[in-house]
């Protein structure tokens, strides 16, 4: 699902759209409105979509994960009564901050860093995203405020978000490195 407003897309893929396998769907204010205003749009404009069927949404500034890592995610969710996402175990120290300095340092053994996809079936998804409102920053967020538990599936810190400038160039490093 792309925005209807995406003229940039639309214009490096002009016929990308023959077969009606995009949804041009307007966003929300928040990740979870646009989440849930695609999630709608996909039961009344798909034909066959239903509320038992498994979705994976992913974050577009999360460009390098592999089709190795999506594949991995579908299998390990496909038979799982709640879903879940791709993520990577925390590698780094992690620390609390008050007034710009060291606080305390946290315990990083059972931190892992969210990922995209996240792959979840839609009806649950639309509940979940109804109930928390538009306060998670991610599908999985949603699930949880509903009371279900995810199931963390391996990602790589190659599917980072780019999200700062600096990004860009590691990015650019990574689709080089995997071009050759």
């Amino acid at each position: 699902m792309i925005s209807p407003s995406d003229e940039d897309f639309l214009d490096v893929f002009p016929d990308f759209n023959q077969r009606n396998e995009v949804l041009l769907v307007g966003g929300g204010a928040t990740r979870a409105a646009t989440v849930l205003n695609g999630l709608k749009a996909m039961l009344e404009q798909q034909p066959g979509a239903d509320l038992d069927d498994w979705v994976l949404v992913h974050d577009a500034a999360r460009c390098l994960v592999t089709p190795e890592q999506i594949k991995a995610l579908i299998n390990e969710c496909r038979n799982d009564a709640v879903g879940g996402l791709l993520a990577q175990k925390l590698p780094d120290t992690l620390k609390t901050e008050r007034d710009g300095r060291v606080a305390s340092t946290v315990d990083r053994s059972d931190k892992w860093l969210a990922q995209t996809p996240q792959m979840f079936r839609i009806g649950p998804l639309i509940d979940a995203l109804q109930l928390a409102g538009d306060a998670v920053t991610d599908e999985s967020s949603a699930m949880e405020a509903a009371g279900l538990s995810p199931r963390l599936v391996n990602g790589s810190a190659q599917n980072f978000k780019v999200t700062y400038p600096e990004d860009f160039a590691l990015a650019e490093a990574i689709f080089e490195r995997r071009r050759k």
